[in-house]
């Protein structure tokens, strides 16, 4: 999650992750040359188009920006579904659990990018808000999230990483007229939490770093690849001592469905596949005491 307040470059920075593809909900990056999708009309268009990137193998990072503008599209969609003319007419913060629901429907989505080895950036803009701690006497303002109160805490509890960016400003102090000026206005991240703003991570970074992709680089390098199903699968027989051939004979035997022509696990399906591997140890025990 990138947050910060409008104009601080919250898209420019999501350009830098690896082989970008921006879901632009309200074309903050028309001036921009990065590949986009074009711009989703409804909640259920911006499902459609994850899940059309999920199949794109040129794609390793999927932004959705911005997550304000995303919770327009699914108040539109509650009320739409629920025949309601405003949020407040489904009743006493149903309405609003209504859209924290649709939330987690799309972070649910985000989830199956993320499977398929892909990031998922949103890009949000931030709002001041005053903030009264339940248990001392006075407020102060903060910067959070501009989305509800409900959909809020669903998106910082999912996100690996929530970055505040900001302009950093110093005070200083004139030693003849002893009046302060603001000098300065770095752009920086934030990356932990702060009494004035919602930040964190998972990755041990510092408090503070410049706003570059480079900041954050190392939390993005991809894994060692995991051995694929067909080297898992017969590193397995291998082991056990039984030929692949063994194998399809005996899945023939007990699947007549099975296609006639299948004599390689290459030639079976996906799903039967997946099912194969879970059970292969269960199948080498069979063959061995046979």
């Amino acid at each position: 999650m990138l947050y910060g307040p409008e104009g601080i470059g919250k898209s420019t920075l999501a350009s830098q992750f690896p082989s970008p593809i921006f879901i632009d909900l309200e074309h903050g990056t028309d001036t921009m040359d990065i590949a986009r999708t074009d711009t989703p009309k409804t909640f259920n268009d911006v499902l459609t188009l994850m899940t059309m990137i999920l199949e794109e193998d040129e794609f390793k990072t999927v932004v959705i920006d911005t997550a304000d503008k995303l919770e327009q599209l699914i108040t539109a969609h509650v009320l739409e579904a629920h025949h309601l003319n405003s949020i407040e007419d489904a009743g006493y913060g149903k309405g609003y659990t209504y859209i924290a629901e649709e939330f987690v429907r799309f972070l649910r989505k985000c989830g199956e990018l993320i499977d398929a080895g892909k990031n998922v950036v949103i890009v949000a803009h931030a709002m001041m808000r005053k903030f009264e701690q339940p248990d001392e006497m006075g407020a102060y303002d903060r910067w959070e999230l501009k989305l509800s109160k409900k959909a809020a805490p669903l998106v910082k509890e999912w996100a690996d990483m929530v970055l505040f960016l900001n302009y950093k400003t110093t005070v200083v102090t004139d030693e003849k007229t002893k009046s302060k000026k603001a000098r300065g206005g770095k752009r920086v991240m934030y990356a932990t939490h702060h009494p004035a703003w919602d930040a964190k991570n998972r990755f041990g970074l510092d408090d503070e770093l410049d706003m570059d992709f480079d900041s954050i680089r190392q939390c993005f390098v991809e894994p060692p690849k995991a051995p694929d199903i067909y080297t898992q699968i017969r590193t397995k027989l291998d082991e056990g001592g039984v030929k692949e051939e063994k194998v399809m004979e005996y899945l023939h035997e007990k699947d007549p469905n099975l296609r006639e022509d299948a004599v390689a696990l290459e030639m079976l399906p996906p799903k039967y596949l997946k099912a194969l591997n879970n059970s292969i140890s269960k199948i080498i025990n069979i063959l061995k005491e046979d």
